[in-house]
């Protein structure tokens, strides 16, 4: 593992969010990365629309706008290396309890239509997206007597 990870501060709280807040502007950011760099080309209108999507609707107001456009500037990069299904489900995974389905889907809609050119690749980030938030493992609770309990046979 690499410290250079660690050396940006974007970077690790991405990686590593603090709060259930943090990890939905990841997830909600993550689903808009990942339909914008689809076709290979993110357009900034694209990522103006994650950005409105979620100012909007008021789902991360305590983030400034710098820090999301530099969330998703970041989010965009990882999509864009052999690993992007692992970024992709380490981001929602923390937040598969929330109620963000709805959320993922319609802003994944839009940022495919924000450019005014939907592209095939991108129909199929969609539909991959609406696969993960089916399928996708519950986050696990973690708690006093949580780890190592087995169910009874």
């Amino acid at each position: 593992m690499s410290d250079a990870k660690y050396s940006n501060p974007i970077e690790l709280e991405i990686a590593e969010p603090s709060s259930l807040n943090e990890q939905a502007a990841a997830a909600l950011i993550i689903a808009g990365a990942l339909v914008a760099v689809a076709d290979r080309r993110v357009s900034p209108v694209e990522r103006d629309e994650v950005i409105r999507f979620i100012r909007d609707r008021g789902l991360a107001p305590h983030i400034g706008d710098d820090r999301l456009f530099a969330m998703f500037d970041e989010l965009a990069e990882r999509l864009e290396e052999p690993d992007f299904a692992n970024v992709v489900i380490d981001t929602l995974r923390p937040v598969s309890n929330m109620p963000l389905s709805s959320h993922l889907m319609e802003l994944s809609e839009r940022v495919a239509a924000a450019d005014e050119d939907v592209h095939p690749h991108e129909v199929q980030a969609i539909k991959l997206l609406r696969l993960l938030t089916l399928v996708l493992p519950r986050a696990k609770q973690v708690g006093p007597g949580a780890a190592g309990t087995l169910p009874k046979e």
